[in-house]
C-alpha cells in the first residue's frame, strides 16, 4: 500500500489565496470580487479585507478628502503669549499646532506640543519663535498614497495643504491618511475600549462613542430617542448631518451640541456632546 504524499496535503491559506489571484482581475471591480470571496471562504479575517481595502482606497484619493478644513483648524498665533494659547492646547490635545501670523494663510511654522515643556520649566527667555519647526506645504491634489511615503521618509507627521491660489485650503497628518486604511487610530487622549462609553469632561462635557447605544445615551442626557431607526447615537448624528461629517464640525439640535471629535471618511467615532440649559 503506498502511503500519501506530500503534494495531497491540504494547501496553505498562501497558496489558496495565490489560487484566486492567478485569475488576473481586469480591474478593480474584479479583485475587490475575488478579495470579498476570499473573505466569505475564510482566507482573508475581516481586519485584513478592510485593511486591503482601505490601500485600494488611499491610491485613489487626494489631501482634499481627507485634509481638515481650513475653518476647523487649531492654530496658534504667533503674537499670544503661551498663557494665551496652551488652554486650547490641553482642550484639543493635539501633538502638533500651525502657527500663524496675521491670518490662516500665513503659516510661519509648527509648534510640537512637547517643546512647551520649557515653559513650564521655568526657562527665562522661552520664545515660542525659536521653537517653532518648518511648516511643509502639498497641493490639494496631492495622491494619499505618494504623501504617505513623503511622511515616512521625511519623518514629519503635518503638512499643510494649499489651493491653487497659494492659500491655506487646510491640513492633514500621517494619522489621517493612515485612518484611511487601518481604521480610527485611538491614542491616550482617547476613551480607551474598556473604559465607559460615556465620559464626563470639566465644563459639563461629554467624551461619547458614537457606537454608543441610544438607550444608554438617554440614561445620561435625560433624552428620549427611540431605536426604531437608529441604534446609537452616531447613527442619529449621522442623519442630522445627512452625511458623514468631518472631524471638528458641530451640529445643535433640540438641547444637544455635538460636536465630531474623530471621523474617517467611513464613520464617526468619538464625540463632545454638551446639554445646554433650557431656558
Amino acid at each position: 500500500m503506498t502511503m500519501p504524499s506530500d503534494s495531497h496535503d491540504k494547501p496553505s491559506v498562501l497558496d489558496r489565496i495565490s489560487a484566486f489571484l492567478m485569475r488576473e482581475p481586469e480591474d478593480r471591480e474584479q479583485l475587490l470580487h475575488l478579495l470579498h470571496t476570499a473573505y466569505e471562504r475564510n482566507l482573508l479575517d475581516a481586519d485584513a479585507l478592510t485593511m486591503i481595502e482601505g490601500v485600494l482606497q488611499v491610491s485613489e484619493m487626494q489631501a482634499r478628502d481627507i485634509m481638515i478644513p481650513r475653518s476647523q483648524m487649531d492654530v496658534i498665533d504667533i503674537a499670544d503669549s503661551p498663557a494665551v494659547f496652551i488652554p486650547t492646547v490641553m482642550e484639543t490635545a493635539h501633538s502638533r499646532f500651525p502657527v500663524i501670523g496675521e491670518n490662516k494663510d500665513n503659516v510661519i511654522g509648527i509648534l510640537l506640543a512637547k517643546d512647551l515643556l520649557g515653559y513650564y520649566a521655568g526657562e527665562e527667555e522661552f520664545n515660542v519663535r525659536d521653537m517653532l519647526r518648518p511648516a511643509v506645504f502639498i497641493p490639494e491634489s496631492k495622491p494619499l498614497n505618494v504623501l504617505l511615503k513623503e511622511f515616512r521618509a521625511s519623518r514629519n507627521h503635518i503638512a499643510i495643504v494649499v489651493d491653487e491660489y497659494g492659500g491655506v485650503a487646510g491640513l492633514v497628518t500621517i494619522e489621517d491618511v493612515l485612518e484611511q486604511i487601518v481604521g480610527d487610530i485611538e491614542d491616550e487622549h482617547d476613551i480607551d475600549e474598556v473604559d465607559e462609553k460615556i465620559v464626563e469632561e470639566r465644563g459639563g462635557q461629554y467624551r461619547v462613542k458614537a457606537l454608543t447605544e441610544l438607550s444608554d445615551f438617554n440614561e445620561i442626557f435625560g433624552t428620549d430617542y427611540g431605536d426604531d431607526e437608529f441604534d446609537t447615537i452616531g447613527g442619529l448624528v449621522l442623519k442630522r448631518f445627512g452625511r458623514i461629517p468631518n472631524r471638528g464640525e458641530q451640529i445643535s439640535f433640540d438641547n444637544l451640541s455635538v460636536k465630531v471629535l474623530r471621523a474617517d471618511s467611513r464613520r464617526m467615532h468619538l464625540l463632545q456632546v454638551v446639554k445646554k440649559k433650557m431656558v
